[in-house]
C-alpha cells in the first residue's frame, strides 16, 4: 500500500514533489513508497522518481516523458500504453512489468531488468540497452532495427514477428528467433503486391 504523504506530495505538483526530493537530506536515502499506487493517466513529466518504490503501481497511459527513475523499483507495474520518452531508467527493476505498447523512444534502460517483461508492441527507437536483461521477456512486434542491443542479455526471450538489423548482435542464446522478421520481410510482409507481377 502506497504511502498517503506520498501521494498526497505527488499529487501537489512536480515542482512541490521535486523540491521535496532535492531540499531534504533524509529523503534523499528514502525511497517513495508509492507501491500499488493509482497513477494511470497522470501527468509526471519530469518527476524525480529515483529509487522509488512503483511495485504494481497502475501508470497505464501515464504521461512519463523525460521522468527520472533511476534504480526505481517497477516490479509487476502496468506502464501499457505509457510514454516514457527521454526518461532515465538506469538500473531499474521491471520484473514483470506490462509494457505492452508503451512509447520508449530515446529511454535510457541500461542496466535495467527486464525479466519477464511484457514489451510486446512498444516503440522502442533510439533505446539504450546496454547491460539490459530480458531473460523470458516478451518483445514480440517490436521493432528493433534501429536499437543497439549489442550488450543485452536476450537469452530465452520471446522476440516473435521482431524486426531485428544485422547490426543488432547481442547474447541471443535460446532466445526464440523461429519467428523473428528482418526489416525487408516486413517490408515485403505488408507490401501490396499488384496481380499479375509475380
Amino acid at each position: 500500500m502506497a504511502n498517503q504523504k506520498h501521494l498526497d506530495l505527488l499529487s501537489s505538483g512536480k515542482a512541490a514533489w521535486n523540491k521535496w526530493r532535492r531540499v531534504f537530506a533524509d529523503v534523499q536515502a528514502l525511497e517513495p513508497d508509492l507501491h500499488g499506487a493509482d497513477l494511470h493517466g497522470m501527468d509526471l513529466r519530469k518527476y524525480d522518481l529515483r529509487g522509488s518504490d512503483l511495485t504494481e503501481a497502475n501508470l497505464q497511459d501515464a504521461d512519463l516523458r523525460e521522468v527520472i527513475l533511476l534504480e526505481a523499483d517497477l516490479r509487476g507495474a502496468d506502464l501499457r500504453r505509457a510514454n516514457l520518452s527521454d526518461a532515465l531508467l538506469l538500473n531499474a527493476n521491471l520484473r514483470w512489468a506490462n509494457m505492452r505498447g508503451a512509447i520508449l523512444y530515446r529511454v535510457n534502460l541500461k542496466g535495467a531488468d527486464l525479466t519477464n517483461a511484457d514489451l510486446r508492441e512498444a516503440f522502442m527507437e533510439g533505446t539504450i540497452l546496454t547491460k539490459a536483461r530480458f531473460a523470458l521477456a516478451s518483445l514480440s512486434r517490436v521493432d528493433l532495427s534501429g536499437v543497439d542491443i549489442s550488450k543485452s542479455d536476450l537469452r530465452k526471450s520471446s522476440l516473435e514477428g521482431d524486426i531485428l538489423s544485422i547490426a543488432s548482435k547481442g547474447d541471443h542464446t535460446g532466445a526464440d528467433l523461429s519467428k523473428h522478421l528482418t526489416a525487408e520481410e516486413q517490408i515485403l510482409e505488408h507490401a501490396v503486391v499488384p496481380a499479375g507481377s509475380i
